[in-house]
């Protein structure tokens, strides 16, 4: 059986699941569907902590599912705005499992991402595969996938 390792940028996911269908992402259900074509050598889900009880919840149901859950905590600017940014750290995890798996799954539609697929897909012969929303999913991170699995209804809760 082929190795995958899954990286998911939750705030992303959040945001776009329910902006374009009011629903949540259904992580039991995608989790079955890729264990049942993949052995899964890691699994990061990737948060912002802003200490509340219905998040600590979600987080809790994301480790059960079999998710490492990294948070960063949530930072409000002085002028209003906040920050909370995975990046980095998702790029990091990638790099550091990309060379152990057969192919490496992103949720996000995060454009800032091409470049690192295509460079796990080059150096390691990684497949990339990126599940995302259609519509909120840069085109250049669709384009530098190996496969693009859009997020409908199927997916939801």
């Amino acid at each position: 059986m082929k190795k995958a390792a899954i990286f998911v940028d939750v705030q992303n996911i959040y945001y776009t699941t329910r902006h374009t269908f009011g629903a949540q992402f259904n992580y039991r259900h995608f989790w079955k569907h890729i264990a049942d074509e993949y052995e899964i050598a890691d699994a990061f889900a990737y948060a912002i902590d802003r200490g509340d009880e219905q998040q600590r919840k979600f987080q809790s149901a994301l480790r059960h599912i079999g998710f490492d859950v990294k948070l960063k905590p949530f930072i409000q600017r002085a002028d209003g705005s906040a920050k909370g940014d995975w990046d980095v750290g998702i790029t990091i995890d990638v790099l550091e499992s990309a060379p152990h798996v057969d192919t490496v799954i992103l949720l996000s539609g995060d454009g800032d991402f091409d470049r690192l697929l295509s460079k796990v897909q080059h150096d390691h012969n990684c497949k990339a595969v990126v599940f995302g929303v259609l519509n909120l999913t840069a085109n250049s991170l669709i384009n530098a996938s190996s496969e693009f699995i859009d997020i409908d209804e199927k997916w939801l809760m």
